[in-house]
């Protein structure tokens, strides 16, 4: 029994649907999803990975019908038809991708203003005001700002959330060859990032230097960090855990060793991090306030000036006083 061409198309089409669409659901490519604007991503991520595996399976079975079908038979030296074009195929091989990449355009372009990518209030202060609260700046040259009243770069507050503050403000700050964090509320400064489940986080996203891009995988963004001009991300952690912080953006020689970390973890656990931080720094600050002279004999005070200039005992002994 031979099975018309037209039913025999509808069953590859339908088995070739099915499995483009199990295959993009169940890929297995991206990493854990901890954050609450993952989601989006991933959705996107899944519809691009569901038509390209539908182009992938028809371009290779085409090609491997086309091999057999079409291949030279034993004994025939005649050449193949001359063909010199099919303008309905020409056309339909034009349109479909022309229609795929619209919708994924406005497909991307609505995730990316869900996550915040559009927020229009995104408008930031001078990178001097944020220098002045992140004590490593002074490690680099800060270039000058010229951005005021600009709109700020980056994924800032979502449709449903703008105008509204965050619940944590941290100031991010990329150089040669390591990420500095600097908590301004508190004054805390550290060297991995430590971030709260359900508070709504913005990063202030600045380099000393050249230019970095902060990339944490697992909460599906990334942004540039420029010098001379701020960039912002805002996102909610969900998920505890630890998670590498990685610069995206080739940035000299010890580019792939500029790594750190992003600790997710619980309202109680963040405050009690917060507050050691607060306490070992107030402990550094005490220990590092320098000696008041007032309180030092003429000998304590001009000791170690006598010992840079290599005056000693024996030194002494051939002075005389006439």
């Amino acid at each position: 029994m031979k099975i018309p061409s037209n039913i025999t198309t509808l069953i590859a089409g339908i088995i070739l649907t099915l499995v483009s669409l199990w295959y993009g659901q169940n890929h297995h490519l991206l990493p854990e999803a901890v954050s609450e604007e993952a989601p989006l991503v991933d959705g996107l991520f899944n519809m691009m990975m569901t038509v390209a595996t539908g182009l992938f399976l028809i371009v290779e079975c085409v090609l491997i019908y086309s091999l057999f079908k079409f291949r030279k038979r034993p004994n025939d030296p005649t050449d193949g038809p001359p063909v010199h074009g099919n303008v309905p195929l020409e056309i339909l091989w034009t349109a479909i991708p022309a229609v795929i990449i619209l919708i994924v355009g406005i497909y991307s372009f609505e995730v990316y203003n869900s996550m915040g990518g559009l927020d229009p209030m995104a408008a930031h202060g001078t990178m001097a005001h944020h220098s002045k609260k992140m004590p490593g700046a002074a490690i680099a040259a800060t270039l000058p700002d010229k951005t005021n009243n600009q709109l700020a770069l980056g994924v800032g507050a979502s449709p449903d959330e703008q105008g509204t503050n965050p619940d944590l403000n941290i100031n991010v700050t990329g150089l040669q060859f390591a990420w500095l964090f600097n908590y301004p509320e508190s004054g805390v400064t550290s060297g991995e990032l430590h971030v709260p489940i359900g508070r709504e986080v913005k990063l202030n996203i600045s380099a000393n230097d050249v230019i970095h891009a902060f990339w944490v995988p697992q909460f599906r963004l990334k942004q540039d960090a420029i010098p001379g001009r701020e960039t912002q991300l805002r996102f909610t952690p969900k998920i505890p855990g630890t998670y590498p912080v990685i610069c995206a953006e080739l940035c000299g020689a010890y580019h792939g060793a500029m790594k750190t970390q992003v600790i997710v973890e619980t309202p109680e656990e963040f405050d009690t991090w917060l507050q050691s931080q607060i306490a070992a720094n107030q402990e550094n600050l005490n220990q590092a306030v320098a000696v008041n002279p007032e309180n030092m004999s003429t000998s304590e005070f001009l000791t170690p000036y006598a010992q840079e200039m290599g005056i000693n005992s024996d030194t002494l002994q051939q002075l005389h006083i006439h």
